[in-house]
């Protein structure tokens, strides 16, 4: 019994594998903007409102982007990472349809 023990033993190859280094390359995540678009139903105080409620600005820079948005269609309210812009978007435009409004809030990569 021994013997074959043995045997079995010896006949076993080892099998050496070389190991190699692998780098990969690590891209932070992407950033999105949360844009507001205008439309001519929703009043301004609601958008201020709004933007201090969900996107945490002050009164100051709500006004302002309010006015931005009212001049140029559009305008970039916060940058966050995709979920987080995902989710402010989702808030903002629950806010708007509970009170009735048509707000459009987008969310584009930055």
């Amino acid at each position: 019994m021994l013997t074959l023990l043995l045997n079995t033993i010896m006949a076993i190859d080892t099998i050496i594998e070389k190991k190699s280094k692998v780098t990969d390359t690590i891209k932070a995540p992407g950033k999105f903007k949360v844009v507001v678009c205008n439309d001519d139903v929703t009043p301004v105080e609601f958008v201020i409102s709004m933007l201090v409620m969900v996107f945490r600005h002050n009164e100051k820079s709500a006004l302002e982007l309010t006015l931005k948005i009212h001049e140029s269609g559009s305008a970039v309210v916060g940058i966050f990472s995709h979920e987080i812009a995902e989710q402010k978007a989702l808030d903002a435009t629950n806010l708007a349809r509970a009170n009735g409004y048509p707000l459009i809030i987008k969310v584009e990569p930055e």
